[in-house]
């Protein structure tokens, strides 16, 4: 499986302005600029598209983490918090919370232990990952 995304960026770094597209269109000439990345501007920026991708991908591995140990999710929702210093990305952190019927805390932190490192954007990365649960 192969899938794409492509980048347009037109003058400065500071002052120039950028789009995103995807081959799904979900983006589809999505605005980005240096005052959607490092400010509060409008459109999206690549941090934000790390989070969304860690978010997503860790939250289906968890998922399939949960039906091999015989349980099925009613919810999980999952937040994740990119960290940017010094031009690299230093952390990811995943918060997650799920309603799960008959799971205990221990097969639920099991679970996430195992989503944290084996969702394929977790292995991606080259940076500290963390994951907290809560079971709602």
């Amino acid at each position: 499986m192969k899938r794409f995304a492509n980048a347009n960026w037109q003058g400065t770094g500071k002052e120039g302005k950028g789009t995103l597209s995807t081959q799904s269109t979900t983006l589809s000439n999505t605005q980005y600029s240096f005052n959607s990345r490092f400010a509060e501007g409008v459109g999206t920026n690549p941090e934000e598209l790390v989070a969304a991708a860690h978010a997503g991908c860790f939250t289906m591995k968890l998922s399939f983490s949960l039906n091999a140990a015989g349980f099925t999710a009613d919810s999980i929702d999952t937040r994740c918090d990119i960290t940017l210093e010094d031009g690299s990305i230093t952390s990811s952190h995943l918060t997650v919370k799920a309603t799960i019927p008959n799971i205990s805390k221990e097969q639920f932190d099991e679970a996430i232990t195992d989503a944290e490192k084996n969702c394929p954007i977790s292995k991606l990365y080259n940076t500290k990952i963390s994951a907290e649960g809560t079971l709602v």
